[in-house]
């Protein structure tokens, strides 16, 4: 091995909620590679005195080729996406890339775990994900939409609950009214659906709703949704209310508040 790229995720954007392996392959590195908007998110007393390499929006290539390059040179670098590195970001392309160049053998390539966006919305909306679930993008940039539209009726038919990342953007406007549709068909108006956009970061928003009253002009590239299955209900908090995607224990246990006896 001749150099090493560390692939790590940034979390939500809340610097307390960077991951401690994430901040020490930050501390260690001598160039730091992303997107400009998740470069951002990383604290500036972080980034002095490192190289910074960021592009735009769909340069992942572009800035992944540059991290390989950098590395390939002796320089230990870091890629840094937001939410976990291996969730939507950039830990498989570095690993494409380092395949495609015949490389693998030259570079070691180390993936962080982090905090992935659903999680933080999960978090921000109470207890949503306490069952089954299926994450779907609907971006149709790299996947084709009628392969996106089969996965959230096979989802919703199978009664997941369902996490949508990248949901709705000026360009698509009409994918996400198309994906509630399909879900429509499995399920009724009243199923609850949650909305948070910029989770753990300035501008946060959180709204627990219903399928039939959700607004899709409200939902836009910031936002994660989770719409909940058969099960999952709004419950009354402190907070507001919260969704509960309920794992079983009432019909198993009985939560009747009483401790069930020893051996019974």
């Amino acid at each position: 091995m001749s150099g090493r790229i560390t692939v790590v995720g940034l979390g939500p954007g809340d610097a307390a909620l960077l991951p401690p392996m994430a901040r020490a392959a930050l501390l260690r590195a001598q160039a730091i590679v992303g997107y400009k908007g998740y470069i951002e998110l990383v604290e500036p007393d972080i980034l002095t005195g490192r190289q910074v390499v960021s592009t735009g929006m769909t340069g992942e290539v572009e800035r992944c080729n540059a991290a390989i390059d950098l590395a390939r040179s002796g320089v230990e670098t870091v890629v840094v996406s937001s939410g976990d590195a291996g969730v939507y970001a950039m830990a498989g392309l570095v690993l494409e890339l380092v395949e495609a160049r015949a490389l693998a053998r030259e570079l070691d390539v180390e993936v962080v775990p982090g905090i992935p966006a659903l999680c933080a919305a999960a978090a921000l909306l109470g207890a949503p994900l306490m069952h089954d679930f299926a994450v779907i993008s609907l971006s149709d940039l790299l996947t084709p939409w009628e392969v996106i539209l089969r996965r959230v009726s096979a989802a919703a038919g199978a009664d997941f609950v369902i996490v949508f990342y990248n949901p709705r953007s000026t360009r698509r406007r009409e994918h996400l009214p198309r994906a509630l549709a399909a879900i429509a068909a499995h399920r009724p108006g009243t199923t609850p659906v949650g909305l948070v956009r910029h989770a753990f970061r300035p501008g946060q928003e959180v709204l627990a709703t219903s399928l039939d009253a959700l607004d899709p002009e409200a939902v836009d590239m910031q936002s994660i949704l989770i719409v909940g299955n058969s099960a999952t209900r709004l419950v009354d908090a402190a907070r507001g209310q919260r969704m509960l995607t309920p794992r079983g224990y009432a019909g198993k246990y009985g939560l009747s508040g009483e401790q069930a006896p020893v051996g019974s």
